[in-house]
């Protein structure tokens, strides 16, 4: 007997956040949107990272573990951002703006649906967990 219940798309228990990343990314190159979108921010970004190291080290501080912290954090609140103003929508990608996005769908809410949202943020989980590094 069936209920008629639509079946959800993933297993909720195995889908995980870099999982949700990159079927965003294979769909509509968020990320590869975001980066061309801001190459010469995030290159000022790391560039001024960069020296402020150097100049830290010819000051006589011992080397800094993670010299690109502050341009990885910087990178990371640029992307938040990209999301929260629908900068995608500027690339002229396939798809966007999504359909959930025009319908105001949030799964955090009791009614799911509600005003126009920037694309990919529902729940907000993909945009807070965003981590910029360099190796």
């Amino acid at each position: 007997m069936k209920s008629g219940k639509k079946k959800p798309r993933f297993n909720a228990g195995a889908t995980t956040t870099g999982f949700v990343a990159q079927i965003l990314e294979d769909k509509y190159s968020v990320m590869q949107n975001f980066a061309d979108l801001h190459m010469n921010d995030i290159a000022e970004l790391l560039t001024i990272g960069m020296a402020e190291s150097v100049e830290s080290l010819m000051q006589g501080a011992p080397p800094s573990l993670k010299p690109f912290g502050q341009p990885e954090s910087e990178i990371g609140q640029l992307f938040r951002t990209y999301l929260d103003q629908s900068e995608i929508r500027q690339t002229g990608q396939p798809g966007v703006p999504t359909e959930a996005a025009l319908k105001g769908v949030n799964h955090r809410l009791k009614n799911k649906r509600g005003p126009v949202r920037p694309d990919f943020i529902d729940t907000g989980l993909y945009q807070a967990s965003f981590r910029a590094w360099i190796d």
